[in-house]
């Protein structure tokens, strides 16, 4: 940690987040064990216990302790900007995340006022017996489960979303920069797109350098291994580089590898390691803990997750099977303050509530709900495809969690984040309009805009959009990358990094919206000779 680029009160808060850790502990018992060990000499003590450290592995797992906390912790600018500043640069886009949640808070206040519903209270001891009993099969449709959730909220068939991407989406193309005034001064670039947010999105070249190990003449795993390429040219390379990797069990090089996308038997594993979890004891017992707060409290936010449960991973042919495992992760996730900390570094705000009979008070002020996420429509689908590669409850949960505080977060809140949904949607329409203004001008002039149909695929990262194995290997270059730009980039003319000229966009358009874009030239579908490959980098 000698790197100038770091300043001193970057690596102290470092070391002030590993001292809180439980490696910390568990490094000072290893020591400890090393010490006593009799064939330490005292002149070689502190040799003889850093050498013990190193054999048995544990230096390796403190380089990944340091590198999660690299990945998720910005380096602090010089000097220390105010926590605002962190949080959100852009005062307007600040002010209007901030508009944004209190029209959230109102929706769900007046669904509790409409419906006279309590946000929160106890359950019933028969109640939280019930629930207990029917933990694992929640997701079962059945008279003694649906009488669990009836019990949850009498008033459950009225529960509405709190709101839609098409919602946000509104909200996102009505925001301007009151000092950008380019429509009416000469010589200033007007924006075709409907976000008329002027940020800095980056062009083809860079996302071409960026991602050069996805470019045409690289092999990649879930694409070259496909049945009509005999296996041993790729598949058994890369299984056998996998196992590699797995061993040495150290989270920069399982990132590495996944650049080229993860072997199917090794994705669990490898996305635990880029993700530094490690389940263990405590793990476990701070997911009962979760478990029991569940059984105990009923939360009208509990009401919210079944029902996007119900409207969208229910409805679909791929993860209908997986309601039971939906709720095991979603309900203990609302309970869960840990997601508080990536408050920190969004520009979101967790939202406030008071005790009854106390409002106004702040120190009678608590989190609502206790996440301080409030779901919206196809929250559920962020935990879908992860339901495939984890047979664990409690994995399974560890994983998404991470997921959300590093990257789902920012695709539902306003900020000029590069990764943010503002910047990912600039980068789409920049990406198309570049490519493609033939088409983009054509949609455009017949209102058939391609954001609006692209925007819902995005804020979900594709997840119930493209089938299961397609969202895996998308997600594995968020992770391996760790940059959410790709979501972009999917349908906005990245194929051009891989030097490939067929357009998806078209095609998907001509699915979605026909009337629109039949004046629009069809591209050709790969044909019966073409690779699996070619149809990825579409």
């Amino acid at each position: 940690m000698g790197d100038s680029n770091y300043s001193k009160a970057y690596i102290q808060a470092l070391i002030d987040e590993l001292k809180t850790s439980k490696i910390y502990t568990d490094l000072q018992c290893a020591a400890q064990v090393d010490l006593a060990k009799p064939t330490l000499r005292l002149s070689e003590l502190k040799k003889g216990v850093l050498n013990g450290l190193v054999n048995s592995g544990w230096d390796r797992k403190l380089r990944n302790a340091i590198y999660r906390f690299l990945q998720t912790n910005p380096k602090l600018q010089a000097p220390t900007p105010p926590p605002e500043h962190l949080k959100e640069p852009l005062v307007y886009l600040r002010k209007a995340q901030q508009s944004w949640e209190k029209r959230i808070l109102k929706s769900l206040n007046s669904m509790c006022t409409e419906l006279n519903i309590p946000l929160a209270r106890k359950r019933p001891e028969k109640d939280q017996k019930e629930w207990a009993q029917k933990w694992t099969e929640l997701g079962i449709d059945g008279p003694d489960v649906d009488f669990i959730w009836r019990t949850c909220n009498k008033y459950l068939s009225q529960i509405r979303p709190v709101y839609a991407p098409k919602d946000f989406l509104e909200v996102i193309i009505g925001l301007q920069n009151p000092n950008y005034h380019g429509s009416d001064t000469p010589g200033f670039y007007h924006l075709w797109g409907i976000v008329q947010v002027p940020l800095k999105v980056k062009d083809i070249d860079e996302l071409r350098l960026q991602y050069s190990d996805m470019s045409i003449n690289q092999c990649q795993s879930g694409i070259d291994d496909a049945q009509d390429i005999p296996s041993e040219l790729f598949e058994q390379e890369r299984v056998k580089l996998g196992k590699k990797v797995i061993s040495a069990n150290h989270g920069p090089l399982a990132q590495e590898f996944s650049k080229k996308g993860c072997p199917t038997s090794m994705r669990a594993t490898l996305w635990c390691q880029i993700l530094a979890i490690e389940v263990d004891e405590i793990d476990i017992l701070y997911y009962e803990q979760l478990k029991t707060n569940v059984l105990q409290h009923e939360l009208l936010v509990d009401s919210l997750l079944y029902k996007d449960v119900k409207l969208t991973a229910t409805n679909d042919d791929q993860y209908f099977v997986f309601e039971d495992f939906l709720y095991q992760v979603l309900l203990p996730f609302s309970r869960d303050t840990h997601v508080l900390k990536h408050f920190d570094y969004n520009s979101a705000s967790p939202p406030k509530s008071y005790i009854r009979g106390r409002l106004g008070m702040e120190e009678f002020a608590v989190n609502y709900p206790p996440n301080g996420v409030i779901p919206f429509h196809g929250f559920a689908m962020y935990v879908a495809p992860m339901c495939f590669l984890f047979k664990e409850t409690i994995t399974l949960y560890y994983v998404f969690r991470e997921m959300y505080i590093r990257y789902f977060f920012r695709l539902h809140s306003i900020s000029s984040h590069p990764q943010g949904i503002v910047g990912l949607s600039l980068l789409f329409e920049s990406l198309l309009q570049t490519h493609e203004p033939d088409l983009f001008f054509h949609l455009k002039s017949v209102g058939c805009h391609p954001l609006k149909v692209a925007f819902k695929w995005l804020v979900r990262a594709f997840s119930g959009y493209l089938s299961s194995d397609q969202v895996l290997l998308l997600w594995d270059r968020i992770l391996a990358y760790n940059s959410m730009e790709i979501l972009a980039g999917r349908f906005g003319g990245f194929n051009n990094i891989t030097s490939h000229s067929i357009d998806p966009v078209k095609s998907l358009l001509q699915m979605k919206a026909p009337c629109f874009v039949h004046g629009a030239q069809r591209t050709k579908r790969p044909g019966a000779g073409s690779s699996q490959r070619e149809a990825f980098c579409q």
